[in-house]
């Protein structure tokens, strides 16, 4: 696992931020095995971080304990990718009526910032700092509505199929698509037109929900 110098935070912070960025990046891929011992020794830490951080991840979906095997990366079957996804569009749905409604000014210059964001890290081809952008673009429309209990069920969602995310953001045109379809979320937002809205977000959604699917169309052959 590649090792980024330490910042200055916690140990468990530090170790919660590495975990993180190698599940994102695919270095820990779905399905794979966590050594605490062999992730303490890599890190310079002791197994105390490790389990507070695994315990994270746990709750949020990220990792799994099986009794006598341990952590592993989660890994998603089709039908549970599918679910997750189903669910987000409804509560984004609900979301971005709610938001249209209330957006501001304000809130259009930090989606355009974000936006800005994500286009300079996928440019760059730099996974972590796209998919970080593209979660604030996509959380500053939820966060628009002002349904506090709304956007913690869509965290938990995000969070469950981010193990996948570096498989979207790894293709080139994959990050070109998102640049193209992230310029007209911006577009339905700044014309205040839900309906415009819903569709873009529905479109976006899908181009994800495709590449998914061939790549477990892959593994099974």
């Amino acid at each position: 696992m590649d090792i980024e110098a330490r910042p200055p935070q916690t140990t468990q912070q530090y170790v919660l931020e590495q975990l993180r960025r190698a599940i994102l990046t695919g270095q820990l891929a779905p399905g794979s095995a966590i050594r605490q011992d062999a992730l303490a020794e890599q890190l310079g830490v002791s197994r105390v971080p490790i389990r507070e951080a695994l315990k994270i991840l746990e709750g949020e979906g990220q990792v799994i304990y099986r009794p006598r095997r341990g952590y592993m990366v989660a890994e998603l079957a089709l039908e549970d990718f599918l679910e997750v996804y189903r669910i987000r569009q409804i509560l984004e749905e609900e979301a971005v009526r709610r938001a249209i409604e209330r957006i501001t000014d304000e809130d259009i210059q930090r989606l355009q910032d974000a936006h800005a964001d994500v286009v300079a890290a996928g440019q760059a081809g730099e996974i972590i700092a796209m998919a970080a952008a593209n979660r604030r673009f996509h959380f500053t429309l939820i966060d628009a509505a002002g349904m506090p209990r709304l956007r913690r069920f869509l965290s938990i969602l995000w969070d469950a199929s981010d193990v996948y995310r570096s498989l979207y953001y790894s293709e080139e045109s994959n990050r070109e698509r998102v640049e193209r379809e992230h310029q007209g979320i911006i577009d339905a937002v700044r014309a205040r037109d839900a309906e415009d809205l819903i569709r873009r977000l529905g479109e976006h959604r899908a181009g994800t929900v495709a590449t998914f699917r061939e790549f477990m169309a892959r593994q099974d052959n």
